[in-house]
């Protein structure tokens, strides 16, 4: 069994567009016709260019080699080029393709993934979801507004959820790490207060941030949180300030959380010696499956738990799962429920009382309806996710909109 082809399909989520402007989906199929499927994450680059980068590490490193060999292309790709060190990019791309090759192995085996993976150990697995507006909310109003979001956190607890994550601490941007705005810091601490009093000690909160703060900000917002007791703090610095990440983890009771922009063991080892309690992959940007599994056991032997991060589209959900099901140190996995999410997958994956069964069915359990991911092309010029240019605003209010922007371009 050889890998033989690759085609990559860009899809935009339908509006408001949970998960990013588009999902980058490939699907390789070995000589004998068997096919899979796997998803690169948010990539620096936009999708045309980035669908050149996955066409070069397939032909490179991939096309022609049997699926199996999943350890030998990831070194060909990491070492590409005289590098031997974590590439955002080049790993993004492997990533996706990689993920598509356990598809493949799981198929030919008739075997889901999660069995591949040393078996599976947790099922059902535990999810969360982040906090979007209920219909009857102003969907503007709502990420500065503590009673929506406790409304919306009530809500999806009473759904079954058991923990709920939300970010009203204001922009991240291209500045680097900077001290938040107090009227961030105070909205912060009201929304912990009410989401808190909304669901009591039925759920977690997770507050999350976007490595927007420098330690000493990232110690103030902290110590404002804390009262609410949140299971975690998430990404409070740059994702290359393992100085100031280990003062936070240092400086908190608050678990510090980690690893959405992460790529390779490499980073996430140095995540977990800077003292992060709580890694955050991402599979299609952190290395893949094989990887992922390699990070959890890192994160295993440090006493850290693994909470796999979602900001895509269900290909990536799906390997997050088979990953969870296989990790003794999983502690959940980030969900996104959405009728474009459930509609390109058949509605195969399903979360139930904040539960996600893991698929019993060959490879990752899904097939992406390609007529549906087609449908909806991106014409757009922005990439997955960006960051604003303008400073954090210490004199009008700062508004973060969970990831999706209300001009969608």
């Amino acid at each position: 069994m050889k890998l033989r082809d690759l085609d990559i399909v860009v899809t935009a989520p339908p509006a408001p567009g949970w998960g990013g402007r588009y999902w980058q989906l490939v699907k390789l199929t070995t000589d004998d016709g068997i096919t899979g499927w796997g998803e690169v994450y948010a990539a620096s680059v936009g999708p045309d260019a980035m669908a050149g980068v996955i066409a070069d590490v397939f032909q490179r490193h991939m096309e022609g080699e049997n699926p199996e060999n999943v350890e030998l292309m990831f070194r060909r790709a990491y070492s590409a080029g005289f590098t031997g060190r974590p590439d955002l990019t080049a790993m993004g791309a492997f990533s996706g393709l990689e993920i598509a090759c356990w598809d493949i192995l799981g198929k030919a085996r008739g075997r889901p993934v999660a069995a591949l993976l040393g078996g599976v150990l947790n099922d059902p697995v535990r999810a969360y979801t982040y906090l979007y507006p209920l219909p009857h909310h102003d969907s503007d109003a709502f990420w500065v507004s503590p009673e929506m979001a406790a409304e919306a956190a009530a809500e999806a607890v009473a759904r079954g959820y058991t923990a709920v994550k939300f970010d009203p601490a204001g922009p991240y941007t291209i500045r680097g790490g900077h001290q938040p705005a107090m009227r961030d810091i105070a909205r912060s601490a009201a929304f912990c207060t009410a989401i808190r009093e909304a669901v009591g000690d039925r759920a977690d909160l997770l507050f999350g941030t976007h490595g927007q703060f420098a330690a000493a900000g990232a110690l103030r917002l902290a110590e404002a949180i804390a009262p609410a007791r949140p299971l975690w703090f998430e990404e409070p610095v740059p994702p290359d300030d393992w100085d100031g990440l280990a003062r936070v983890a240092q400086g908190t009771p608050v678990p510090v959380a980690t690893g959405e922009r992460l790529t390779t063991k490499a980073e996430f080892a140095l995540a977990l010696k800077a003292g992060a309690a709580i890694l955050q992959p991402a599979l299609g940007r952190a290395g893949g499956l094989w990887e992922g599994k390699k990070i959890a056991v890192l994160a295993e032997a440090a006493g850290a738990q693994i909470a796999p991060h979602l900001y895509a589209g269900p290909v990536e959900w799906a390997a997050n799962i088979h990953l969870a099901a296989s990790l003794p140190n999983l502690l959940m996995v980030e969900t996104i429920e959405t009728a474009f999410h459930d509609r390109l997958i058949g509605g195969a994956l399903k979360v139930e009382d904040g539960f996600v069964a893991v698929p019993d069915a060959p490879g990752l359990g899904i097939e992406v309806d390609e007529a549906v991911a087609l449908a909806h092309p991106y014409t757009g010029s922005g990439l997955h996710l960006e960051m604003q240019e303008a400073p954090c605003d210490y004199v009008e209010e700062n508004r973060f909109e969970g990831g999706a922007p209300a001009a969608r371009d």
